[in-house]
C-alpha cells in the first residue's frame, strides 16, 4: 500500500544477537521512483540501497522464543541500520592491498576472488592442505556455515576451520556429549513456566540473555512459590533477584557442584532408582565426592556451609529443577568439567527429561548452534558426526561425494593463531568475527596476523581491529540483508529474510564462498569421488540448506521433516523433526534413554582443579570480563549508535569500596591493571557487585574504543590481558580469570574533549580519533548522548600521558574536532597556561537565540580538567551559556552556573535517567517494592516497553528502600 510517496512492507526475521533467537517484525519503507533519483538515495555506482530504509523493529508476537518482546539491543536493531551509519561504517567494495604497509584499493569483485582463490591454491601446493585455514562466527548463518565447512574439509582437505563459538559455547558441548551423549540441549524456554527451582549458574542473564529473564519474571509473578538461586563471584543484577545468592569465588564452580551433592548424598535426595537406570559410573564419582565435605567446600568456594546446604536442597528437593548457564562455566580452563558436574547433579536427582527441569545451556550467539549443527568446528563433521569415528568420515565423504575426508581434528582458535605465529599457518580466512578484539592475549593474535603470508577478511563492518590486517577485505550483508536459517538455544530453527537490498557491493557470506570454492576447484586437485562436475552445485540458501538437510537423516538432530515451506507456513521449530514426524521435540530424554552408548547417560568424576594462573604478590586480583547490557561483542555494531552508550558509556574496571580505599582509588581515577601478558590503563568504578581481591572490566572494550601504551607496548583493550589457557577437552580458553595486578596510573596529563556533530559524521569521526590512541598511556573515544532532535550526536575523547602530546598532533586534535580554524568562522574561547601546561578551547554558538556549547578540550594536570565532566553537561543538554562568558574557561570542578546534571540512562526506550528514578523512589511515600515498580511503570514509563531495565530498576528500588530503613534507625 502507498502512503503519500512511501510503500510500506513488513517483514518477518530474526534478531542477530544472542542465542534466544528472538523472532521480529521489520517494517520498511520503500521510496517511490522520483526519490530515488535523488543523490542520498544513490551511491556512485548507481545502487539503491538507501532508496529502502527501516522505520522500525517490532517483537514478532507469534514467535515462541520473545512471544513479541525485544531487549534493548534487539529494538535498536534498525536504528543500527540506517543509511547515514552504513555509509561512516560499513564495508562496500573489495579491496586488495600490493604488500604489507600499502593501503588497500578498491578492485572488482572478480579480481578479489581470483585473487584469493590463486594464493590459496598456491599456498597448499608448496605447503599442504594443512598451511591453510578458516575462523568464522556463530553469527553466520546455517547455509553460510555449511558452504564453508564442505569447502574446507571437502575440497582443501583440511580440518582447519574454526570459529568464534570455540571462545563461547565449545564447553558446553563437550559436557553435553561426554554426559548425555550428544550436543543436543533437552530444556525448552518453556520449562521457565514449569520449573519449581531455577539454578542459575555462570551467567548474568538479565544482561546476557534479557528477554529469557523477562521470562523468568513472568514466571515468578505467576508462581511466587517458584525459587530462583544464583552463584556468580558477581553480585549482578540477575542476583539480586535471587532467593538465595551464592558469591564465590571465580573458578570453584565443580568444587561447588561436588560439594552440594557430598550433602543431597548424605541427606538422601538423590533418586537412586533413577540413577540405577539410566545411568552409569555413578559409584566412581560418589567416592570422588566424598572428598567434598560441606566445611571443606565452603571454605574452597568462599560461602557458608548453610548457603551450600540451601543450595543442595532446593536443587534435589524441588518437584522441578532448571539450572541455566553460560560463559562463567564455559569460558574456563575447567569448562567442560563444570559442565558434567552441574549436568552430574542433575542425572543424580532425577532433575531431566521432564517438564521444569533439566541443564539448560544458554547459547552465546544467535547461529553457534547452526554451525556445530553442520559441524563447523575443527574436531566435528557434518550433522554432530564425530571426526575421530571412521564410520562418520565414511558418511559424510559419501553424502559429499568425495573420496574421503580428512581423519586429523584441525587447529581450533588458540591453537590455529598460534601456528599463524609460528608459521606453520601461512595463510588465513577471517569470517565474520573480529578476533583482533576478541581472543585472549592480543599480542599473541596481534603478531600471529602480522606474520600471517596471508590475511582475507570478509566482513561488513570497515573499521574493525581485525579488517586492518587485511590483505584482501571482501565486503559482507549483515543482519537485514541475508537470508537464511538460524538455530537458537532451544534447538529450534527460525528463517532470517532480508530487508533490505544488500550495501552497496556487498555479497552474501554463502555467496563468497562459493564464488571461491568454484575457483579453487579448478586449481586444485579434485577430490570428487561420484562423477559430479563440482562439489558446490548450489544456486540459492534454499538448496544449501536442502542438502544439509540430507546430511542429517537418522541423526540425533534429524530434520528430513521439515521444508523452507514449513518454516515459512508454520514458524520457527525444533530439532529433532524427522520426516513423517508430527512436530518437533519441546524437551529430550524424558523417556530416561540417552544418545550415549547403551542409551545411559554417564556421570563424569572430574576433580576440581584451580583456575589456570593463581593470584600472587604481584597479581593479587582476580579479573572477571562479562557482558555489559545494551552493547554486543567487539561493538562493531552497537558501536555505532550513540544511545547505547547511554547506559554506561566509558570503558572501567569495577572493584570494591574497600579495595579502592587500599589502593588509594576514587570513582574516575585512573588505573593500571597488568597481567602476566600485557597493562591497560583504565578508569575506576567502585561497586558492590565484586568482592574483595576481584575486579570486572566488560568484554566489549577493544582496541576501537580503548588502547594506549602498556610497559610492554601497545595496548589493546580488554583482551590484552585474558589468558590463552585452554580446557583440554573442549579448547575453550579461560576468558573469565586472570590474575592482575591493580594501582594507582599517575599521569602528569590529561586531556578531555568532546562534540557534537551532525550523525551523518559522528562515527566517522570516532574512528579517526582512534588515530591519537598511540599518543598516550590511556585512550578512550565513545559516542555521547542519545543523539538530539536536531540530528547532533557527541563524541568524547578521553586522553592520559606522562607529559603533554606533541604540539603538532595536538593542533591535528583541535582541527579534527573543529576547535581551531580562521578566526570568524566559529566562536572558539581559549586559555593557555604554558607553564603549568593547562589548556582548554570551547566552541560556543548562537541556536535560536541563545548561545550554546558545541565542542570543548580541556588539557593539562588533572586539576586543570576537572571542568570536563560539567562542560559535557552544558554540551549535551544544549544549555543557554550566555550568562556565563568567560566563567566557561574555569578548570574546578564546580560549575560557574546552574547545570542540569543528568546521570547514566537506566531505561533506553524511553530515555529514563537513573536521577528522574532516584528522585521519584525518594519524592514517593513508602511502598511495596511491586507498587514502587508500577509507579516507575505509569510515572516515568520505565520497563514497560523492552523491559530490560526491570532488574536494575529493582535494585534501585530495594537500595532506596534500604537507605530510608538506615535513615529511620
Amino acid at each position: 500500500m502507498k502512503h503519500d510517496a512511501h510503500m510500506m512492507k513488513t517483514v518477518r526475521t530474526t534478531c542477530c544477537y544472542c542465542g534466544v533467537g528472538c523472532g521480529m517484525l521489520v517494517d520498511t519503507v520503500q521510496q517511490d521512483d522520483s526519490r530515488q533519483d535523488n543523490q542520498d538515495n544513490q551511491d556512485n555506482t548507481g545502487n539503491r540501497s538507501h532508496a529502502i530504509r527501516i522505520a522500525g523493529v517490532r517483537g514478532d508476537p507469534d514467535h515462541p522464543a520473545n512471544r513479541g518482546r525485544l531487549c534493548s539491543k534487539g529494538s535498536t536493531l534498525g536504528q543500527t541500520a540506517q543509511a547515514h551509519l552504513y555509509d561512516q561504517a560499513r564495508a562496500g567494495y573489495p579491496e586488495i592491498r600490493s604488500s604489507r604497509g600499502s593501503p588497500r584499493v578498491r578492485v572488482g569483485w572478480d579480481v578479489a576472488l581470483d585473487h584469493v582463490a590463486q594464493r590459496f591454491a598456491a599456498t597448499i601446493a608448496s605447503h599442504g592442505p594443512d598451511s591453510v585455514a578458516v575462523y568464522a562466527s556463530g553469527q553466520l548463518l546455517t547455509e553460510d556455515y555449511y558452504v564453508f565447512n564442505k569447502l574446507v574439509k571437502g575440497l582443501v582437505g583440511t580440518n582447519n576451520i574454526d570459529t568464534n563459538s570455540r571462545l563461547c559455547m565449545s564447553s558446553a558441548v563437550s559436557g553435553y556429549k561426554q554426559s548425555l551423549g550428544a550436543d543436543a540441549p533437552p530444556c525448552s524456554y518453556e520449562d521457565i513456566d514449569h520449573a519449581q527451582t531455577l539454578f542459575i549458574t555462570g551467567s548474568n542473564t538479565a544482561y546476557a540473555h534479557p528477554i529469557v529473564f523477562r521470562r523468568i519474571e513472568e514466571a515468578r509473578a505467576r508462581n511466587p512459590a517458584l525459587k530462583l538461586v544464583v552463584v556468580d563471584p558477581r553480585r549482578t543484577d540477575t542476583a539480586d533477584m535471587a532467593d538465595l545468592f551464592l558469591q564465590i569465588l571465580p573458578g570453584t564452580d565443580v568444587a561447588l557442584h561436588h560439594g552440594m551433592l557430598h550433602v543431597m548424598i548424605r541427606k538422601g535426595w538423590i533418586d537412586q532408582r533413577y540413577i540405577d537406570t539410566h545411568t552409569v559410573q555413578f559409584d566412581r564419582l560418589r567416592e570422588l565426592v566424598e572428598d567434598y565435605p560441606p566445611a571443606h567446600t565452603a571454605a574452597l568456594c568462599g560461602i557458608s556451609v548453610d548457603e551450600l546446604t540451601q543450595a543442595a536442597e532446593l536443587f534435589a528437593c524441588s518437584p522441578a529443577t532448571l539450572s541455566l548457564y553460560c560463559q562463567g562455566l564455559n569460558q574456563s580452563g575447567s569448562g567442560t568439567a563444570k559442565n558434567s558436574s552441574l549436568i552430574n547433579l542433575h542425572l543424580a536427582t532425577g532433575q531431566i527429561g521432564k517438564a521444569g527441569a533439566g541443564p539448560f545451556s544458554l547459547t552465546g550467539q544467535p547461529n553457534a548452534m547452526g554451525g556445530r549443527e553442520v559441524g563447523g568446528l575443527a574436531h566435528l563433521l557434518s550433522a554432530h558426526r564425530d571426526l575421530r569415528n571412521p564410520e562418520h568420515r565414511r558418511e559424510v565423504a559419501q553424502l559429499w561425494g568425495v573420496r574421503d575426508v580428512p581423519a586429523t581434528a584441525g587447529l581450533s582458535a588458540v591453537p590455529m593463531f598460534e601456528a599463524l605465529r609460528s608459521g606453520k599457518l601461512k595463510a588465513i580466512w577471517i569470517v565474520c568475527t573480529n578476533p583482533a578484539q576478541s581472543m585472549p592475549d592480543q599480542n599473541l593474535i596481534r603478531e600471529a596476523l602480522a606474520r600471517a603470508e596471508f590475511v582475507v577478511v570478509q566482513e561488513a563492518y570497515a573499521h574493525t581491529a581485525t579488517a586492518h590486517y587485511a590483505d584482501v577485505l571482501l565486503p559482507a550483508t549483515t543482519w537485514g540483508e541475508k537470508e537464511g536459517t538460524v538455530t537458537n538455544s532451544e534447538r529450534r530453527i527460525s528463517r532470517v529474510r532480508p530487508a533490505l537490498p544488500a550495501y552497496r557491493e556487498s555479497r552474501n557470506d554463502w555467496e563468497i564462498a562459493l564464488a571461491v570454492g568454484r575457483r579453487l576447484e579448478r586449481l586444485l586437485p579434485s577430490p570428487i569421488a561420484n562423477g559430479a562436475s563440482t562439489l558446490f552445485p548450489w544456486q540459492d540458501v534454499k538448496s544449501i540448506w536442502e542438502e544439509h538437510r540430507e546430511t542429517t537423516r537418522g541423526r540425533d538432530l534429524d530434520i528430513t521433516g521439515l521444508s523452507y515451506e514449513m518454516l515459512d507456513a508454520a514458524g520457527p521449530q525444533q530439532w529433532p523433526y524427522p520426516e513423517g514426524a508430527a512436530g518437533g521435540l519441546a524437551r529430550l530424554y524424558t523417556d530416561g534413554h540417552f544418545a550415549a552408548p547403551g542409551g545411559r547417560a554417564q556421570f563424569i568424576a572430574e576433580p576440581f582443579r584451580q583456575t589456570a594462573e593463581q593470584c600472587d604478590a604481584t597479581h593479587p586480583f582476580g579479573l572477571n570480563t562479562g557482558r555489559l547490557r545494551d552493547q554486543w561483542h567487539g561493538m562493531s555494531r552497537t558501536g555505532t549508535l550513540s544511545r547505547l552508550f547511554a547506559h554506561a558509556g566509558t570503558p572501567a574496571v569495577e572493584i570494591s569500596l574497600a579495595d579502592a580505599g587500599a589502593l588509594g582509588l576514587d570513582n574516575g581515577d585512573l588505573a593500571q591493571v597488568s597481567t602476566r601478558r600485557g597493562e591497560l590503563v583504565l578508569p575506576v568504578q567502585i561497586v558492590r557487585s565484586v568482592r574483595s581481591g576481584q575486579a570486572f572490566i566488560p568484554m566489549h572494550w577493544g582496541s576501537e574504543f580503548l588502547s594506549g601504551r602498556g610497559a610492554g607496548g601497545q595496548a589493546y583493550g580488554v583482551n590484552s590481558l585474558t589468558s590463552p589457557a585452554c580446557d583440554p577437552v573442549s579448547q575453550q580458553p579461560e576468558l573469565k580469570f586472570a590474575a592482575a595486578g591493580i594501582r594507582p596510573a599517575i599521569h602528569a596529563w590529561h586531556l578531555q574533549a568532546a562534540v557534537l556533530v551532525e550523525e551523518a559524521d559522528a562515527v566517522a569521526l570516532q574512528v579517526r580519533l582512534r588515530d591519537f590512541y598511540p599518543e598516550a598511556d590511556f585512550a578512550s573515544s565513545v559516542l555521547l548522548g542519545r543523539g538530539n532532535d536536531d540530528g547532533l550526536v557527541g563524541v568524547y575523547l578521553q586522553l592520559a600521558n606522562t607529559g603533554p602530546i606533541e604540539e603538532g598532533k595536538l593542533q591535528a586534535l583541535l582541527a579534527l574536532l573543529g576547535l581551531s580554524g580562521p578566526a570568524g568562522v566559529r566562536d572558539v574561547m581559549t586559555y593557555q597556561d604554558l607553564h603549568a601546561h593547562s589548556r582548554r578551547w570551547l566552541c560556543v554558538e548562537a541556536v535560536d537565540g541563545a548561545r550554546v556549547l558545541k565542542g570543548f578540550l580541556v588539557a593539562g594536570p588533572k586539576s586543570a580538567t576537572g571542568s570536563a565532566g560539567w562542560l559535557r553537561h552544558y554540551l549535551l543538554g544544549q544549555q543557554d551559556v550566555s550568562a556565563l562568558g568567560n566563567r566557561l574557561l574555569m578548570p574546578g570542578a564546580q560549575p560557574p552556573g546552574e547545570v542540569v546534571v543528568r546521570g547514566k540512562t537506566v531505561c533506553n526506550c524511553f530515555d529514563v535517567s537513573a536521577d528522574a528514578i532516584e528522585s521519584l523512589l525518594k519524592e514517593s511515600p513508602e511502598q511495596s517494592p511491586q507498587d514502587m515498580l508500577g509507579l516507575l511503570q505509569s510515572t516515568l514509563c520505565c520497563g514497560t516497553n523492552c523491559g530490560s531495565c526491570v532488574p536494575e530498576l529493582r535494585t534501585m528500588i530495594a537500595s532506596c528502600q534500604r537507605c530510608e530503613t538506615a535513615v529511620v534507625s
